[in-house]
């Protein structure tokens, strides 16, 4: 059976050369959208078994609806963008994406990665691979180091399945002191939900898998 995936950008050109590329390579692309928005509905609806989102789309753009289609239907989505900055690449996979293909690489490297993500895998475009382990040399490039020693202990307590609450009595200080701390680690990571900070926690170490 071929690999279901729907398409979202908003420029029809665009699409209609990605469907050929894709389709003459066994892919079927079940729908089309202009927007993110437009692609969460479609998701919904059509059961993909992969997004393609374009970065920058109208309404929605490709970080959001990756997000809201991965909490919803838990369907991975690969990322189609013309950037390349480590900013762009760590907050797509904050987000919860599964792929990030430069356009520069589409047409050698999107075929291989849908194949990648609809088997659970993630993938990185070939032109950005160089920029990811630049980032994991520089430690002053890393956000983790940005995290004060009481921020990361609250990060693991918390990735643990602890409360603020909880955490705060651990580390023997306020509830409020600990919320305070817990606002602060979450604006500094970009990452608002409980699971998002597992996987950072364990990606990080902090925290066994």
């Amino acid at each position: 059976m071929p690999i279901r995936v729907i398409l979202a950008d908003d420029h029809g050109v665009l699409r209609d050369g990605l469907k050929l590329l894709l389709e003459s390579n066994g892919i079927l692309v079940v729908g089309e959208a202009e927007n993110g928005a437009v692609a969460v509905d479609l998701a919904r609806r059509l059961q993909p078994q992969v997004v393609i989102a374009d970065y920058a789309m109208p309404v929605m753009n490709g970080i959001e609806a990756a997000a809201e289609i991965r909490k919803e239907l838990g369907i991975p989505t690969i990322l189609l963008t013309m950037h390349s900055e480590q900013s762009y690449i760590r907050h797509a996979f904050q987000a919860g994406v599964a792929g990030y293909i430069l356009k520069s690489q589409a047409a050698s490297a999107l075929v291989d990665a849908i194949h990648e993500v609809a088997h659970g895998n993630s993938c990185l475009s070939p032109g950005i691979s160089r920029v990811v382990i630049d980032e994991m040399l520089d430690p002053g490039s890393r956000v983790a180091d940005t995290l004060t020693v009481r921020e990361q202990q609250v990060l693991k307590l918390i990735a643990e399945g602890e409360t603020t609450k909880e955490a705060a009595r651990r580390l023997d200080i306020s509830v409020r002191t600990g919320e305070s701390h817990r606002a602060k680690l979450m604006e500094k990571l970009n990452i608002h939900e409980i699971s998002g900070l597992v996987r950072y926690a364990v990606r990080e170490g902090l925290l066994q898998p």
